[in-house]
């Protein structure tokens, strides 16, 4: 659940502005203020099923404009390859003996300048 929830906070962080303000209000009291299907309908008077409605057409439609436009995929490859580019860069600085030669580290270097290119190419 709490992966659905992760996954729908950060749909929502890229696409929200394509829904209506009704669903980005119903959506923003369901996954980030946690409030249930009744408490929602409480505050905004409307049914508990018109809420529950709400939540899943506005979810399929996140879903749908991720399928089009992948952006939180590309998101999540770009934040991948930093954190690799970062856990090479420690390890270098970790290097405080100079146990590791030359070569190790034009390699290292090598592995920097591939990630960077493919991160300008997206």
């Amino acid at each position: 659940m709490f992966e659905k929830i992760l996954k729908m906070s950060l749909l929502y962080d890229f696409y929200g502005q394509l829904l209506t303000k009704k669903q980005q209000q119903v959506l923003g009291l369901y996954y980030n203020d946690d409030l249930s299907l009744g408490e929602i309908s409480e505050q905004l008077k409307v049914s508990r099923q018109a809420v529950y409605d709400t939540i899943k057409r506005s979810e399929k439609l996140l879903f749908e404009y991720e399928e089009k436009l992948k952006l939180l995929h590309k998101f999540m490859i770009t934040k991948k390859q930093i954190e690799e580019i970062l856990n090479i860069v420690e390890d270098i600085e970790n290097n405080e003996h100079g146990t590791k030669d030359m070569n190790y580290f034009l390699e290292e270097l090598k592995k920097i300048k591939r990630i960077s290119y493919d991160l300008l190419e997206k």
